[in-house]
């Protein structure tokens, strides 16, 4: 099977097509060598990203912080192990060519198989926020959140998701956390009001 010129002309259960048989002769080439399964803990990043977000918080401008931006989502997506990054993989794949619902099942078994991967939730927020689950896309935020604090996609991903709810007040709150770690942020346009002098 070729991969069509136009990767937008990919039908989603032609792309499961694709997608699962590598998913599975990853899953059965790791089990091959370790009888069970189990999600490690992955790379400790403490330290990168805190020099990114200090790096980040006195950036002179918008392309420094987003340069700075770049190199945290490396890390965010940097997943577990082999098996774990299929599963994300193809989890993006789907929600890049519309199918949320087969994107949100992919995510939750990344879920599944590694609970404390904070990605796997921000991922699956980010497909049922574009399927129109607010409240669905709150909980993966959250405990993205509480996973990596530190996590601009996530913040801003549940500011968006507050707005969406009509919870602006609590929306301002988490935008201006985020506001904190980067004050560049292109989603600095949504707050009421001026820029605090503390962000």
């Amino acid at each position: 099977m070729s991969w069509p010129r136009n990767p937008a002309q990919v039908d989603a259960s032609r792309l499961r097509a694709i997608l699962r048989p590598m998913r599975y002769a990853t899953l059965i080439t790791l089990t091959a060598t370790s009888v069970a399964a189990e999600c490690p803990e992955g790379q400790d990043y403490t330290a990168q990203l805190a020099a990114l977000v200090a790096q980040m918080q006195v950036a002179p401008d918008e392309g420094a912080a987003r340069a700075l931006s770049g190199q945290m989502w490396e890390i965010w997506l940097d997943a577990p192990d082999a098996l774990a990054q299929g599963m994300l993989q193809e989890g993006v794949a789907l929600l890049r060519m519309g199918d949320t619902n087969a994107s949100r099942a992919a995510l939750s078994e990344l879920i599944d198989y590694c609970p404390d991967y904070a990605e796997g939730y921000n991922q699956r927020a980010f497909a049922a926020f574009l399927s129109g689950d607010f409240e669905g896309a709150l909980v993966d935020l959250d405990r993205a959140i509480g996973l990596r604090p530190q996590h601009l996609g996530a913040l801003t991903g549940k500011a968006l998701t507050l707005i969406e709810l009509d919870r602006n007040e609590e929306a301002q709150e988490v935008l201006r956390a985020a506001l904190r770690i980067n004050p560049w942020l292109a989603e600095r346009a949504l707050l009421d009001g001026p820029l605090d002098r503390d962000i």
